[in-house]
């Protein structure tokens, strides 16, 4: 009778506020559930924060209506408002001898803490001692509480004491024991690497619940290492085949499947371990084709088992068999209306790739997939036709593919969607012409989307040609490539990295055959100029490319007219606020009035491609200099020998030293300068241990200086100097910085499927009955699918790999660019990366470091320009002019730019940029006195800027100012 009052009790309390609970507490839970809105839900929660403040702060409060308050606490840190004030009161009720308050304590420290929080040291003691109790639910509570809140600190505070529950008589205790020895791993593995061999152990305890725990560590250690774990396949096996054959408990069924779950990681790890192994593959073979046998199909658990056999087959050493009962599979996720499976289906189907007689079998049911208007569903069919393309089904592929991208709106998906095509295109294109048609559509509709690197690939290409000698195939290439970029011209809207292409490639080929005239280009471009205006990079484009087809034309000695559309817009950049707009009008301006010898120098004819020879030492200017010192200018001083600074080389050095021995850098705000009084003998600056800074740390510099700055004060008011030492710049180069270390990792691309062994032969399969083609009764195929499945899956049935040396027309051919190392090392990001490990080759455009040159010229630079301006000169001051060693500066600019940007993109002047910048000191010291400002007359400008002009713009220069434009 006693006991059916309790319990008469309980049910009265639980009716009223839940086994224990207030009615108080019933009352918030049912407010926020009924709340209608966020603003009503944040303000019945803000009342009860207020509330519980108040109430926790209350002396002796029953430790009951303290578990009430943290259960609430609780509700209003899992709606998103803050609880810290409650936190410590949930780490002293873990101290509690009550297993209730105890197990509510844990719970509310794991949700409210994390592993970094300060207040976790105050539980590693109670952890400590609830590990050793002898109650093993309080046990449990704490291996749950090392699970969530041991950080890597921590771990050897509660290490060994739970290796030793490993042996607990508990099945449950050393479950959650091996899962904490497993968080502990994944947290640090060098902490547990000497107990790993636990693993091996628990894999043979007697519970299933602790042998499918430990399947979870072990298949980690084995994606680690594969080679350490072979042993053990034997063991997985028979593991999976008393679970298959249903010897576990009935409790571990799951909809009437045997632990579905450890199937499924057993199978996981076998697939690791059976990848390229045959003997390992052959004792999995039997059980994996029972499971295929057994499984069943008509729940989601069983279609799951059955999707990780196919995944497990894809892995291992092939098996015919287990490929065809894998292929049957397929075939029934293909034909369901589920979606899921057909997913399933379609992913499956990429597995198995590499056996192209598997994938023709359901060519039809992947065409209708591709057709679904389950957008998820199209998306992974798309995936399987990017990994099943050859140069036999490219084209189609690739259309299905824009069209595709064409109809979507998500940026990130077109994204990718577009760089696909793109690789596709460059590795399996059949001809230029296509692949040039094919960037031509994923330019205009995937926008400034595309990356830049396509763009350099596709200029190269057009100047390339097919890298061999005909020449003849080469201008027909790009005579097509100017029609249609004529063509799309013309469309309202494109994109800012397109134009740049069309702009380039109708500059440097617009009149090149002649079918169009100078005129009409130059209209064209100056029609883009105008539609796209606020595009400044646009703009620049378009006027380097008229300057380049009206310097051909004067080279040619054809007729110049300038149309009125390019004069106006000459005379509206010239007045522009970019002042790299206003300098290429006047150059343009310039240029027009100038004679065919030395505009077809400064503006060669198909110069992209060519070498550019810098000579680093400057030798060419080596007479000039020798003969302005021999008037009276003065000799260049190097920086380290000039007065009143001291070697800086020497700074540096200490500096990189100390930086390299402390984690922080100490240095001062700025160079002091010695105050020399009147009538005293200035001493020498590196004399004086007051004011030089050496970069060590500053508080003790100033602890040793105190005493000389009070003494040097006392020679008046005029004397005291404020010091600066060690305080942090505000300004300029930060004073506590790292050097960063940039680590550069190799993207590696993923192989699906597995390789057909040599030797290994595999017959046809037969013919089944739940063939998906079989299936489609009453359904008419139409004949546009067939011709669309002959398309993607005819032709050659073998594997073809994906490189670019598949086809027999390349897209980028590397074996014509001859730029030495130095160009090639400094330009590799600009090349696509291609799959095979080869060296890519070096860009179109590439302006980097080539090897120096030592040939010394001692003729004047300025008398060689007097011979291109006056034809009257003679002829010999022309000729070394335009021959293709011509003195270049870019050199000067290499050096400061790659010591800015390591590893990126070197910005080097163009040819048209024409900047009279230099940063070679010597030729600043010797030329200074030849600087002077630009008149009015063109000619003269020209004339002053001769040496500039002539270094920078070389025969062999590549397109004017197209880093500066492509890169901003």
């Amino acid at each position: 009778m006693e006991q059916l009052k309790t319990i008469g009790r309980e049910l009265a309390m639980g009716s009223q506020g839940g086994f224990g609970q207030s009615k108080e507490f019933l009352d918030l839970v049912k407010s926020i559930g009924e709340s209608r809105s966020k603003a009503e839900e944040d303000r019945i929660v803000l009342n009860e924060i207020d509330t519980l403040k108040r109430r926790i702060a209350e002396p002796d409060i029953p430790k009951r209506k303290m578990k009430e308050y943290i259960i609430r606490l609780l509700y209003v840190e899992m709606l998103g408002h803050d609880a810290s004030f409650g936190y410590i009161h949930a780490v002293k009720m873990t101290h509690d001898d009550s297993l209730v308050l105890k197990r509510t304590g844990y719970l509310a420290v794991t949700l409210f803490l994390n592993e970094d929080h300060d207040l976790i040291i105050l539980i590693v003691n109670t952890i400590q001692k609830d590990l050793k109790s002898d109650n093993f639910l309080v046990v449990c509570t704490a291996l749950n509480a090392v699970c969530k809140l041991i950080n890597e600190e921590t771990i050897p505070a509660v290490l060994p004491q739970i290796v030793d529950l490993l042996a607990h008589p508990k099945e449950a205790v050393r479950k959650k024991a091996v899962m904490a020895l497993h968080r502990f791993y994944r947290k640090s593995p060098s902490s547990v690497s000497h107990l790993l061999s636990n693993f091996r152990k628990r894999l043979c305890d007697n519970d299933p619940g602790v042998m499918g725990a430990t399947l979870c560590p072990l298949f980690d250690l084995v994606t680690t290492d594969v080679s350490s774990y072979k042993d053990l396949v034997i063991s997985f096996v028979n593991i999976l085949k008393q679970v298959a054959e249903r010897r576990l408990p009935k409790a571990y069924d799951y909809h009437n499947m045997p632990a579905p779950f450890i199937q499924i990681k057993l199978l996981k790890i076998l697939a690791l371990l059976g990848n390229g192994d045959k003997q390992a593959s052959e004792h999995m073979y039997t059980v994996v084709g029972d499971i295929f046998k057994k499984c069943d199909s008509a729940s989601n658990i069983g279609n799951a088992l059955l999707y990780e056999c196919i995944c497990c087959v894809s892995s291992i050493y092939p098996s015919p068999k287990l490929l065809e009962a894998a292929a049957d599979v397929i075939a029934r996720f293909l034909k369901s209306d589920n979606h899921n499976l057909k997913y399933m289906g379609i992913d499956a189907l990429g597995r198995l790739i590499s056996k192209p007689e598997i994938v023709e079998q359901h060519q039809l049911a992947v065409i209708d997939c591709l057709e679904d208007p389950d957008d998820t569903l199209k998306r992974k069919t798309f995936e399987l036709l990017y990994k099943m393309t050859k140069s036999s089904n490219v084209e189609v592929i690739v259309d299905r593919m824009i069209d595709y991208m064409i109809s979507i709106n998500d940026s990130h998906y077109k994204t990718e969607i577009a760089s696909r095509c793109v690789e596709l295109a460059e590795q399996f294109a059949p001809s230029n012409q296509w692949f040039i048609q094919t960037m031509n559509k994923v330019f205009e509709h995937a926008g400034d989307l595309v990356n830049i690197k396509v763009a350099h690939n596709l200029m190269r290409l057009i100047a390339e040609g097919f890298g061999e000698d005909d020449e003849s195939a080469d201008s027909q290439l790009r005579s097509s490539a100017v029609e249609s970029y004529l063509r799309i011209i013309g469309e309202p809207k494109l994109p800012s990295l397109f134009l740049q292409v069309v702009c380039w490639v109708l500059g440097e080929y617009g009149n090149a055959d002649g079918k169009f005239s100078a005129s009409y280009i130059t209209g064209k471009l100056c029609d883009v100029a105008e539609a796209y205006s606020n595009d400044e990079t646009v703009k620049a484009y378009a006027v380097t490319a008229i300057m380049k087809v009206y310097s051909f034309e004067i080279a040619a000695g054809r007729k110049l007219d300038i149309l009125p559309e390019c004069q106006s817009l000459i005379e509206e950049l010239s007045t522009s606020h970019s002042t790299d707009l206003q300098q290429r009008a006047y150059e343009l301006q310039a240029l027009t009035e100038l004679d065919g010898h030395p505009v077809e120098c400064i503006m060669p004819l198909d110069a992209s491609c060519e070498d550019i020879e810098v000579d680093r030492n400057l030798s060419f200017l080596d007479g000039y200099v020798k003969e302005s010192l021999e008037k009276g200018a003065e000799p260049y001083i190097p920086e380290n020998e000039r007065s009143g600074i001291f070697d800086i080389s020497n700074f540096r050095s200490q500096e990189q030293h100390e930086v390299s021995t402390h984690s922080l850098r100490f240095e001062a705000y700025e160079l002091p300068k010695t105050s020399v009084p009147v009538g005293i003998s200035p001493v020498p600056l590196t004399s004086s241990s007051e004011l030089v800074p050496v970069p060590e740390p500053s508080y003790y510099r100033e602890a040793q200086q105190m005493p000389s700055v009070s003494s040097s004060s006392d020679a008046g008011p005029s004397e005291i100097k404020l010091r600066l030492d060690g305080v942090q710049k505000k300004w300029g180069k930060p004073s506590y910085s790292s050097p960063a270390t940039s680590t550069n990792s190799a993207s590696q691309k993923p192989v699906n499927g597995v390789t057909q062994a040599e030797g290994m032969t595999t017959g046809n399969p037969r013919t089944r009955e739940i063939s998906y083609e079989s299936n489609r009764t009453q359904v008419e195929i139409s004949p546009e699918k067939q011709k669309l499945a002959a398309s993607l899956f005819g032709g050659s049935s073998k594997t073809e790999k994906r490189a670019s040396s598949s086809t027999g027309n390349k897209v980028a051919k590397a074996s014509n660019l001859t730029t030495s190392k130095a160009a090639a090392s400094a330009f590799t990001d600009t090349v696509v990366e291609k799959s095979h490990p080869v060296q890519p080759p070096p860009d179109l455009l590439d302006l980097g470091e080539p090897s120096v040159t030592g040939s010394t010229q001692a003729v004047d630079p300025f008398k060689q320009l007097e011979g291109l301006l006056d034809p009257s000169q003679g002829t010999s001051s022309g000729n070394a002019v335009g021959t293709s060693k011509a003195p270049d500066v870019i050199s000067l600019y290499s050096d400061m730019y790659t010591t800015e940007q390591s590893g990126g993109l070197v910005q080097s002047p163009s040819s048209d940029g024409l900047d009279s910048k230099s940063t070679s000191a010597s030729v600043n010291a010797t030329l200074h006195s030849a600087q002077s400002n630009k008149g009015p007359n063109a000619k003269d400008s020209l004339e002053k800027d001769a040496l500039v002009r002539l270094m920078g713009v070389t025969p062999s220069s590549p397109n004017p100012n197209l880093f500066k434009d492509l890169l901003g």
